[in-house]
């Protein structure tokens, strides 16, 4: 195989390099003679279809495919032949004639000795215990409470439906009649000088109130103002909450609507809540430890770069799920996911150095576990397992995750490790 190696920059790589142009041929060929034993075609007898009928048919498309083949076999031989450790994917461009071709890439920086001994680790650890069994109870509780209209004053955790208006200097907002909605007091929801302004007034009853806006406030018209806001109570009323009992909890999914199955449900569901936060929280404590020690490693810029795209893309996915528009996005806007960007590819880099170098292998074992908690917060779990199972992208997604924490953890088992207990809501809290 011909294939000859250059440095385009501290990280970047040019690999040009010749297909076997016989091994080719012969590929299409064997190719085409099994399509000419199998393939049915109407005029001629199975196993009788001549080759130059086959060729017409079939030639490009199985010439494609072995090219294709034939062209990713020939590149993965060239870079094991150099020893060479790709960080993200390849751009391979045709060549000077049909079978050379040259492939640009950015190689794995060399990160030296990586001594994880000398990193310091907190481990966090947590329980879950009966009173976060029963403030679930009691948040399921909230989720399911209705309103009861009352005539006194309003207090935390009452529903008040309200009118606003604001004037601000000479500016009135709205600048006709007034704006309507509706806040639980005590949820935040609304700016908390507001909320505690309606603390005490009945239905019928009005206020103005002086509040003084940040100047990062989301409205433009009052951000760092003083604002005098009338607020006019419409309605004011009280939770009710539900009995937890049998019909309560089967409307949870529990058939027999037995109280301990109940509770026992929710520990499994909040047990796994909290595997999950601690591993987060275990992965970003050793993230920020790598990203101190290795922070002077340049990381290849293109896979920063992709990986700063990426990000932003999710974030306007995110803010178009919820409903807004993102608006127009500038060409540029990647560039400040950039440091964050840098960070994420130096972690990534680092934990799959790690696993190469020590030799870690993925658990089978561990990926069962992970698939089965996953498939356990659905209704049919088995359904969830089987398209796991017969989905290559799915099953990879999860392998990469499983691999990773499995990475984080040989990390921090090694690494200079202190324990500190927290509660079930602080390990949750992000």
């Amino acid at each position: 195989m011909q294939a000859s190696i250059e440095s385009t920059g501290n990280l970047e790589r040019r690999l040009t390099f010749t297909l076997p142009q016989d091994r080719l041929e012969t590929h299409v060929g064997g190719r085409l003679r099994e399509l000419a034993r199998t393939t049915r075609i109407k005029g001629f007898r199975p196993g009788k279809v001549p080759t130059k009928v086959i060729e017409q048919r079939f030639g490009q498309q199985v010439r494609a495919e072995a090219m294709e083949g034939l062209l990713r076999e020939t590149f993965d031989s060239a870079v094991r032949e150099h020893s060479l450790r790709l960080a993200g994917n390849p751009r391979i461009d045709q060549g000077e004639s049909d079978f050379d071709f040259v492939a640009t890439f950015e190689v794995v920086p060399d990160f030296g000795d990586i001594d994880v001994a000398t990193l310091s680790v907190v481990r966090h650890a947590a329980e879950v215990t009966d009173a976060d069994i029963d403030q679930m109870i009691e948040n399921l509780r909230l989720q399911r409470r209705t309103w009861n209209p009352v005539e006194r004053g309003a207090q935390v955790g009452d529903l008040v439906a309200l009118e606003t208006w604001s004037q601000a200097g000479d500016e009135r907002l709205p600048a006709e009649g007034v704006e309507t909605g509706s806040s639980v007091l005590g949820s935040g929801v609304m700016f908390d000088q507001i909320e505690k302004g309606l603390e005490g007034l009945a239905k019928g009853e009005d206020k103005t109130l002086t509040i003084d806006f940040p100047a990062e406030w989301r409205v433009p018209q009052l951000a760092g103002k003083t604002v005098q806001v009338h607020v006019k109570a419409v309605e004011v009323s009280e939770p009710v909450l539900p009995v937890v009992d049998k019909e309560f909890i089967k409307s949870f999914g529990v058939k027999s609507g037995d109280a301990e199955q109940f509770r026992a449900d929710i520990r499994t569901n909040l047990e796994r809540e909290l595997k999950g936060a601690l591993m987060n929280r275990l992965r970003r404590e050793v993230g920020e430890q790598l990203i101190a020690a290795y922070a002077h490693v340049e990381m290849p810029p293109r896979l920063v770069e992709n990986e700063a795209r990426s990000m932003l893309a999710q974030q306007v996915e995110q803010v178009r799920r919820s409903g807004r528009n993102p608006g127009e996005i500038p060409a540029d806007a990647h560039h400040g996911f950039m440091d964050a960007a840098a960070k994420r590819v130096l972690v990534g880099l680092l934990v799959g150095e790690v696993a190469r170098r020590n030799e870690l292998r993925l658990e089978s074992k561990r990926v069962s576990e992970t698939l089965r908690l996953i498939a356990s917060t659905y209704e049919e779990p088995e359904q969830v397992i089987e398209m796991y199972r017969n989905d290559p992208q799915l099953m990879s997604g999860l392998q990469s995750r499983v691999m990773e924490e499995q990475v984080i953890d040989w990390i921090a088992e090694r690494a200079q490790h202190t324990e500190q207990s927290l509660s079930f809501q602080d390990a949750i809290r992000v």
